[in-house]
């Protein structure tokens, strides 16, 4: 599922820019598809232009009816009744979405058997210090088995001591619910920490849940800004 809201507060209507000959949105569903991964794809927006555009370019798109938070929230009011087990969010400004990344956090359900993990997500090492300090960087710190213990638009860990060797991990916004786990998240209310990153899986941190991190190497450019359109060009080219 790839949510997609038109009036994006940093970059509004940033889905339906150019890139290299089709939308931004258009690009992340066919990259999304192209992966061979999941039985179906769709994209679910508030939107019209969106909608449109998918379903013109002989795609699925669901229209959500509801105002929401999160793409999350938006993407369970979509697959409430739709018969499935897992459900991956990918986010609309993800052009460069590929298949190694995505089956590593669907083999994180493949794994367990128990049932245990309910919800995992993606993270790639990044050393940049300019993108360790980019508040449109999200940026999450880990325990040893690698389940998330915060998710900041600063930079986390801070660098007291500059010797102590700190790693820093950029959050990749693609999400893997059990679905009974997303259609739970979306009932919960947005709290203090949440709200005030502006990152929706704190939500499920702040209630006590535990999110299972998966590295990649794979970095892809987020497109959250025109500068992140400009250099998703040139790496198109």
């Amino acid at each position: 599922m790839i949510p997609a809201r038109y009036s994006a507060s940093r970059f509004p209507g940033k889905l339906m820019e150019n890139l290299a000959g089709k939308s931004v949105i258009l690009r992340t569903y066919e990259a999304t598809v192209a992966t061979q991964l999941f039985s179906d794809v769709y994209v679910v927006t508030d939107s019209e232009i969106i909608f449109n555009e998918i379903v013109n370019n002989g795609g699925k798109a669901i229209m959500s009816i509801k105002e929401h938070e999160s793409g999350s929230d938006r993407i369970a009011e979509a697959v409430a009744h739709i018969d499935c087990d897992i459900v991956i969010n990918v986010q609309g400004d993800e052009p460069f979405t590929e298949r190694e990344s995505l089956a590593k956090v669907i083999e994180v359900f493949k794994d367990d058997d128990a049932k245990e993990i309910d919800l995992a997500s993606l993270m790639v090492e990044i050393d940049d210090l300019e993108e360790i300090n980019n508040p449109n960087t999200v940026k999450v710190i880990v325990d040893q088995q690698n389940f998330a213990l915060y998710f900041s638009r600063s930079p986390i860990p801070f660098p007291r001591d500059k010797n102590a060797g700190a790693r820093y991990f950029k959050h990749k916004g693609i999400y893997a619910f059990r679905k009974e786990a997303l259609l739970d998240f979306a009932v919960l209310p947005m709290q203090f920490l949440e709200a005030s990153e502006k990152i929706e899986c704190i939500r499920y941190l702040e209630y006590g849940k535990r999110i299972k991190m998966v590295e990649t190497k794979i970095q892809g450019v987020e497109i959250d800004t025109p500068e992140d359109l400009e250099k998703a060009k040139r790496l198109w080219k």
